[in-house]
């Protein structure tokens, strides 16, 4: 498999602090929209920074487009698109005339911003202020700065970050159809697992500083086939709880239900048995499977 970027032991501190990054393995195969996932605090901007140059690198190194970013920086930025944290908009500017500081700067041709105001939608209000934006037209016009150049990768800190729910739709409408219609290879991060969830076609998660997953998001959905327990259901509930006591099983009590821990198979048949033998109904038992937020939750605690 081809990547576009190929992190590998990358270790941050600021001063002498605790160190907010230690040993993260990053890979983003060429194509895909890679959703960078953690909660705030986990280190995705630093990553993120030290990824672009925005921040010096202590330890570790960074290949993007297949060229190490120490040796090809500038030829690597210049297929490149980011927006990292706020986006850096002229507000007493028109769209177009923000779009034209940057097209001077990449010597690209003017005929681009048109273009991108297009793909972001809106090409119709590009005469108009952008201190007169939303704040979702304002990210949109932020978009349209980074693919102003047409670069091969775009690389996105949180750019939902603050958007109500149409403007995340809107967002998520914009990347996936950049990434179909021009090829370009997508590094987000975000906090939001059902974002990524929506978007990504593979995922990494960081938590603490450290990388707890990595892999396609069919990959991360698969963790969902591992039992985490069993919901039983009988006609006497206290008889079988008496029963359980015995037996030495832990169980939890919901309501009307009884939730018991992930035993093997062959216990559970065993179980049944046990129960129908005593004259107690089992009439459901449930295998309890993982959802993906329980799996996100159960990594970044670990």
């Amino acid at each position: 498999m081809e990547y576009c970027i190929e992190v590998a032991g990358l270790a941050y501190q600021f001063g002498d602090k605790t160190p907010v990054l230690q040993d993260i393995q990053l890979k983003v195969p060429q194509g895909a929209i890679y959703g960078f996932l953690g909660p705030n605090g986990a280190g995705k901007t630093t990553t993120l920074r030290l990824i672009i140059g925005l921040l010096r690198m202590q330890t570790g190194s960074v290949q993007i487009l297949g060229q190490s970013f120490r040796q090809h920086r500038l030829n690597i930025l210049q297929q490149t698109g980011c927006l990292i944290e706020s986006p850096a908009i002229y507000e007493h500017l028109s769209a177009a005339d923000n779009l034209q500081v940057l097209q001077r700067v990449y010597r690209c041709p003017k005929s681009n911003i048109m273009e991108a105001l297009q793909t972001v939608g809106l090409e119709a209000v590009h005469h108009k202020k952008a201190g007169q934006f939303s704040l979702g037209m304002k990210q949109r016009l932020a978009l349209a700065m980074a693919i102003l150049h047409r670069p091969r990768l775009l690389i996105l800190d949180e750019p939902t970050n603050g958007l109500d729910p149409n403007g995340i739709i809107e967002m998520r409408t914009l990347l996936k159809k950049i990434n179909r219609e021009q090829g370009v290879s997508i590094l987000i991060s975000s906090h939001l697992l059902p974002e990524i969830e929506r978007l990504a076609t593979h995922v990494g998660i960081i938590s603490r500083g450290r990388m707890v997953f990595e892999g396609s998001l069919e990959q991360l959905a698969g963790l969902r086939q591992q039992v985490r327990g069993y919901l039983l259901d009988t006609t006497d509930n206290a008889a079988a709880l008496e029963f359980l006591s015995t037996q030495e099983i832990p169980f939890v009590t919901d309501t009307d239900r009884i939730q018991l821990p992930a035993l093997p198979v062959a216990a559970i048949v065993e179980l049944n048995g046990q129960l129908v033998q005593r004259g107690i109904g089992v009439y459901g038992i449930q295998p309890v499977k993982n959802d993906l937020e329980t799996i996100f939750m159960d990594l970044i605690q670990a």
